[in-house]
């Protein structure tokens, strides 16, 4: 997706080889207008997977998650990253190991709003090591609900996640795939 392409080159920054600050437009001050076009461009790939239902994981895919949604005109369930009082009943658990901020979650999702009549599409912000998507595929397994895919807005293709998930089969769709980057050269991009 070259709108998403040419704002990383434009206000992203890079430290060191493997961390993308995208924080101005994406994950922290988020641009919902370039939100949409990310949403159109998931429904555009998605489209013949009859998705009924949008999972990611607290926080940063949430924004995205939301406005993909309004596309499919589904609803967005997010995994929390720990119980709270307002989740009552029984839910579905698993770990995850956050790469940005290097230690393990437990992520849950209430089983009132994940079952097996949902047909699931998970959305997150980046694809690094592929552990918060193993993570949210394995809440999808638990609820016995089938597994559209899973878009990314930006995949590390550098790194092992993605083609970890495509090598068991799972469709990931990026909307960027990033081959390297420097502090020095900045960003290049998979063709």
């Amino acid at each position: 997706m070259e709108l998403l392409k040419e704002r990383i080159r434009r206000d992203g920054t890079v430290k060191g080889t493997d961390v993308l600050k995208v924080d101005s437009f994406l994950n922290h001050q988020m641009d919902v207008a370039l939100f949409e076009a990310m949403g159109r461009e998931f429904l555009r790939r998605f489209a013949d997977c009859g998705v009924n239902k949008i999972l990611t994981i607290e926080a940063s895919g949430i924004g995205i998650a939301c406005v993909t949604a309004q596309s499919f005109h589904c609803p967005v369930v997010f995994a929390k990253k720990s119980q709270t009082k307002n989740i009552a009943g029984e839910v579905y658990s698993t770990r995850v190991e956050s790469f940005t901020h290097g230690r393990v979650y437990d992520v849950i999702v209430s089983k009132k709003f994940l079952g097996s009549e949902d047909n699931v599409l998970i959305i997150d912000d980046f694809l690094a090591n592929g552990a918060a998507l193993e993570g949210l595929i394995d809440l999808v397994n638990q609820a016995g609900a089938r597994l559209a895919g899973a878009g990314v807005a930006i995949e590390k293709a550098f790194q092992p996640g993605g083609d970890r998930l495509r090598a068991k089969g799972i469709r990931v769709e990026a909307l960027a795939r990033v081959k390297s980057m420097s502090e020095e050269n900045g960003v290049e991009f998979v063709d």
